[in-house]
């Protein structure tokens, strides 16, 4: 089993991939319409996870601990996270400035969490339930203009996408033992290709040569490697707890869209990233320990013989770690600091 501190560093290196794109996004929507950009970023990710992939026998990845019925569920995720999520946040983009939009995206981990929590029954924590509420305080402070009346409709799609995407987090969590880089590069070519389509349906044009390849590469590492690195803190935190740590993302975002455009930050602002910040310390100091039980189970993943994996083999085995094969869970009793992974799915008794 991934350590806890490497489990966080693979969602936190994750967000940083991610939060990187939105400043660049909003660059990129001058020569090219949202649904363009859109496109662009998923392809390039589709396109370079499938580069990788031929190198690694891709139809056996592909098929190695993915079920047929699984595949429903990354149909799901791809229209909602690879189509509709990009398409609403370039549109919101268009509108809201790249700073704010940044850490507006934050709502993708509270939606992420309040979908797991209710109706996955992932077991959510008081800490992590706060941390939301102060995040849910910040995004409001973010999308409400001053003087007006209602949210501007930039951050009400940016909102949007959030949820998609929420939505796409876990449904992904269904798949999370299958490989990460077919999942992501799957999504991408998918999601790519119709973001395209529409785009040029709509009388849209691609931009220069120079442009689309920035635009690609951007998704490749802001998409495609973050997503991978995502499906990977899945398996091990659970969809509530990498939704927390993904909810850094913004920060880098934020970082980037200050330094392309300087600009003194109003008041809104820092009220907005002091309830932001609040909200992911209080995810991050969260320990969750309990006496639970795991039933018998039975699937593939990557492993070592730590305690959850004390089985033996019925194949030549020369001791190499980790490996991948088809194994089998026997019921046991015990306690321990843990994450709902993917082996510790289990039901909590609510008081």
């Amino acid at each position: 089993m991934q350590s806890r501190y490497t489990a966080i560093l693979t969602a936190l290196t994750a967000a940083a991939l991610f939060g990187a794109t939105t400043p660049i996004a909003k660059a990129l929507l001058g020569p090219m319409p949202p649904f363009m950009v859109a496109g662009l970023f998923y392809l390039g990710s589709g396109v370079g996870l499938g580069a990788l992939l031929l190198g690694r026998k891709f139809w056996r990845a592909a098929t190695q601990g993915m079920q047929a019925r699984e595949i429903a569920w990354l149909l799901g995720a791809t229209a909602f996270g690879g189509i509709a999520g990009p398409a609403l946040l370039m549109l919101g983009l268009t509108s809201t400035p790249a700073a704010t939009s940044s850490l507006l995206l934050n709502l993708e981990g509270v939606l992420t969490a309040a979908i797991a929590w209710i109706v996955f029954r992932e077991n959510v924590d008081l800490p992590v339930f706060l941390g939301m509420a102060a995040i849910v305080a910040g995004g409001i402070v973010l999308a409400w203009e001053p003087g007006a009346t209602h949210a501007s409709r930039g951050a009400l799609m940016i909102a949007l996408a959030c949820l998609c995407w929420a939505i796409d987090n876990n449904l992904t969590r269904r798949i999370s033992n299958a490989d990460a880089m077919v999942i992501a590069c799957a999504k991408g070519l998918v999601a790519g290709a119709t973001n395209l389509g529409i785009g040029l349906a709509m009388g849209a044009h691609l931009a220069a040569p120079h442009i689309v390849i920035a635009a690609m590469v951007t998704g490749f590492g802001g998409y495609g490697v973050s997503l991978v690195l995502f499906v990977i803190a899945l398996r091990h935190l659970g969809t509530a707890r990498t939704g927390a740590y993904f909810s850094v993302a913004p920060v880098f975002g934020v970082a980037l869209s200050l330094a392309m455009w300087p600009q003194a930050p109003g008041a809104p602002f820092w009220i907005a990233a002091a309830l932001m910040t609040l909200g992911v310390w209080l995810h991050v100091r969260e320990r969750h320990e309990h006496e639970h039980t795991h039933e018998r189970l039975e699937h593939t993943h990557r492993h070592v013989h730590d305690a959850h994996h004390r089985h033996a083999h019925d194949f030549p085995y020369a001791g190499d770690e980790p490996h991948t094969h088809a194994h089998e869970h026997l019921p046991i009793t015990h306690s321990h600091a843990h994450f709902p992974d993917i082996h510790h799915r289990h039901s909590h008794k609510r008081g």
